[in-house]
């Protein structure tokens, strides 16, 4: 059984899955950390894979960018093809001081102001999205195992990528701090545009969901990485994934 956006039959994607937007970035993880690599889809050239990680099957599925596309793979690898643990490996824009360019960031937390989310619950309620505890713990251990060092806390995830939230100025009430600056004094971190959906649709189907990023981009220095490089530069991020996707 395939499905419209991915044409791997039942059995064909393990349960451990990671998740990245960048279908060359799905491609380069397969290639250059797994063993006994098939190819499970290519549909619109967004590339599925599975293969071994020490011995261990797991699978890596290409997303695509913002939480409409995220869903829609998402929604299938866990209701269609049975993935139980599923980690977003990506990049973001590092809002916060602590959040510099190449760094390794853990969500802990997201913050959103998806309508999307706010549409399951009618908006009786701000749902919490957080990671699953159990990957979060392991992730920053198997960090700490690989000597590298994470940083763990709240993320915000937009529907935009070019949004004007550093030019809404004077809404609370002092006309000196734009929403970024007042999204960095509580603790935000970094932006991305997917893992809302992931902590949702897992918090839902009751399987483990974790948001793993590298630093692309920092707003506040506005260093940048070149894209040529993003799909390849990230293996920190990818080691931390795969050592916690594979660890029970």
């Amino acid at each position: 059984m395939s499905t419209p956006h991915n044409a791997a039959n039942i059995g064909d994607i393990a349960e451990r899955v990671l998740l990245p937007g960048d279908p060359l970035r799905a491609k380069h993880i397969a290639e250059t950390f797994m063993e006994d690599v098939k190819l499970y889809t290519d549909i619109r050239n967004v590339y599925g894979y599975t293969g071994k990680y020490k011995g261990v099957p797991i699978s890596v599925q290409a997303t695509g960018m913002g939480i409409p596309s995220f869903s829609i793979y998402v929604h299938e690898l866990i209701n269609v093809y049975g993935a139980k643990k599923l980690l977003r490996v990506g990049t973001c824009g590092g809002m916060h001081e602590d959040a510099k360019l190449r760094d390794v960031i853990v969500a802990q937390g997201v913050t959103t102001d998806s309508s999307i989310i706010h549409q399951v619950f009618g908006g009786a309620v701000n749902y919490a999205l957080i990671a699953n505890f159990n990957l979060l713990e392991k992730a920053v251990n198997n960090a700490r195992k690989l000597n590298m060092s994470v940083e763990v806390g709240n993320i915000i995830c937009t529907d935009r990528f070019y949004n004007d939230y550093d030019d809404i100025n004077g809404v609370f009430g002092d006309g000196k701090r734009s929403l970024n600056e007042k999204l960095v004094q509580y603790g935000i971190l970094a932006v991305e545009m997917e893992t809302a959906a992931l902590y949702l649709l897992t918090a839902e189907a009751g399987v483990q969901g974790l948001g793993i990023f590298t630093v692309s981009d920092q707003l506040l220095t506005h260093e940048r990485i070149p894209s040529h490089e993003r799909e390849t530069t990230f293996n920190d991020m990818v080691k931390i994934a795969l050592e916690t996707a594979i660890e029970d």
